[in-house]
């Protein structure tokens, strides 16, 4: 099955250890894992942020005051999914070293899930979808040759 057309635009904001986050995010790599998730053409910007922008952000369009790991806007899924993601540097790299995984292993599957949420996926609502949410995603990762992130 062949994969759908991306345009994508990687953002890095101020970072503490950039460095890091940028050779966990070479741009073919995040174009790939975004890829896999699309049931359709997209336009996707990815913007990876330090815990002050992504706090403010998530207070401001959540009304939740803590910065978190990724935020999706989304703004259309037809013709074409048109969305920004958006991944605090700082919660992503503890959370991976929390869970023991590796730092872009962590990125992979919150650009995956994010692109999910782009395309309406939903996880907040009821269980039925998050379970189909997460194996959706589990399924999308070993495609890449990725673990399963809830393990």
């Amino acid at each position: 099955m062949p994969l759908n057309t991306l345009q994508l635009s990687l953002q890095f904001g101020e970072l503490a250890n950039a460095a890091l986050h940028r050779a966990a995010l070479p741009r073919h790599k995040v174009a790939r894992w975004i890829r896999h998730g699309l049931a359709s053409d997209a336009e996707i910007t990815v913007r990876i942020v330090d815990a002050e922008e992504g706090r403010a952000l998530n207070r401001d369009y959540r009304q939740k005051d803590y910065a978190t790991n990724v935020l999706t806007f989304d703004y259309t899924q037809q013709p074409i999914v048109t969305a920004d993601l958006v991944l605090c540097a700082p919660v992503v790299e503890r959370e991976a070293r929390e869970q023991g995984k590796t730092l872009q292993a962590h990125y992979a599957h919150l650009l995956v899930h994010g692109t999910l949420h782009a395309q309406g996926w939903e996880h907040e609502t009821r269980k039925a979808d998050a379970e189909a949410m997460e194996a959706y995603e589990v399924e999308i990762l070993a495609g890449l040759g990725l673990p399963n992130p809830y393990l």
